[in-house]
């Protein structure tokens, strides 16, 4: 991958097939979809549900899906899917036969690197009313660290695989959560090199300062812009966690919580307005960023769901300018700017097709691209 151009990188979900963990959570043969086709309208004029179009009601066992998700991808100027990964330790993997399954087929042509989702699943995450915990992330120390790097090294060595000054490029979801963060670093580090890389390029979603300055991590995805953009104006509309004691008592009582299992009523901001408002600024050289272009996950959590409304294409067109437009200034950070998501469907965060504005999300992208980078 060139890199010194711009470049669009995408969130992927594998979770679109069966698996024996989700038949057993949630019911024989769940999927994303599930929730999905079950959503319903929670206030006047709230879209629910949101359906695909063009790629419909897809199942990732099949390779046709992954290849004319890449075609779609490519056509509409997103540059690599990273591949959200599970493993739980204990050599234990989640929704990876998507991923497997690309790495075979040279037809899915679209650049690609993996983000380890390195966090325990509990039900209360996914609409669950019971807080118990569904598989645990656990770490076994440098033998499990080899373990997961040699389930990895055949996808570095792809030639798809997205590397950076020939090291491959991998994202880790908390950073902090790992027991011993350097020894991490250091085996995953050791072992690409002793493979014929110079390293591993690591990139932070969410991690401490101290973290990031780690000199073996080059990147950190901007990922609290979802709390920036957080806007609502007057009484009793601001964020929960910027109000005065009397207003936040007040809303705790009232349900308006961002303690997930304790919100009793969704939380509503708008996008259109959001986006205007919103600036993103580099606190340093290391900083990559993260634009979503929907959200409205009430799909799977139901009135505990964070909503934003009005989120339309021309808005989502407006965030990613402000994004770029920044980025184009900061010509030392990493030249990506990291979308959320793909396909993220429960949640109402994608780029592939709907049936209320079709392609409009992805034309935006490539509107995008053409007039900032000349692509």
């Amino acid at each position: 991958m060139s890199e010194n151009k711009i470049k669009f990188l995408a969130y992927y979900l594998p979770q679109y097939h069966p698996i024996p963990e989700n038949d057993e959570w949630w019911g024989k043969g769940f999927t994303e979809w599930t929730n999905v086709v079950k959503a319903k309208p929670l206030f006047k004029g709230h879209y629910q549900p949101i359906l695909p179009a063009e790629l419909g009601f897809y199942d990732l066992r099949s390779s046709e899906i992954q290849e004319k998700q890449a075609q779609l991808a490519r056509e509409y100027s997103i540059d690599g899917f990273i591949y959200y990964q599970y493993w739980f330790g204990n050599n234990k993997m989640l929704l990876e036969k998507p991923a497997e399954a690309m790495l075979l087929n040279k037809n899915i042509d679209l650049p690609f690197c993996f983000c380890w989702a390195n966090e325990t699943w509990k039900g209360i995450w996914h609409g669950l009313d019971n807080p118990n915990v569904l598989i645990e992330q656990t770490y076994d120390g440098e033998k499990g660290f080899k373990i997961y790097f040699d389930y990895l090294l055949p996808f570095f060595k792809d030639d798809r695989y997205i590397k950076i000054n020939n090291k491959p490029m991998f994202h880790v979801y908390r950073f902090d959560d790992i027991p011993d963060c350097e020894l991490f670093l250091n085996v995953f580090n050791k072992l690409a090199i002793a493979n014929g890389f110079a390293g591993i390029h690591f990139i932070a979603t969410i991690a401490s300062d101290e973290i990031v300055k780690n000199s073996k991590i080059f990147g950190k995805v901007g990922s609290e812009v979802f709390q920036k953009m957080r806007y609502k104006k007057g009484f009793l509309f601001e964020d929960i966690r910027y109000l005065g004691w009397l207003e936040r008592k007040i809303k705790v009582k009232l349900g308006f919580t961002n303690e997930i299992g304790k919100r009793l009523k969704p939380l509503i901001y708008d996008y259109t307005k959001a986006v205007s408002h919103f600036n993103i600024t580099f606190p340093d050289e290391k900083y990559i960023p993260c634009v979503f272009p929907n959200w409205d996950n009430s799909a799977r959590s139901g009135k505990k769901s964070l909503i934003f409304i009005n989120a339309n294409p021309i808005s989502w067109k407006k965030h990613l300018e402000k994004a770029i437009k920044e980025l184009l200034k900061n010509p030392k950070n990493p030249q990506f700017v990291i979308i959320k998501s793909w396909n993220e469907w429960a949640e109402g965060n994608h780029l592939e097709p709907d049936l209320k504005f079709g392609l409009q999300w992805l034309e935006a992208v490539k509107e995008v691209k053409k007039q900032y980078t000349n692509e």
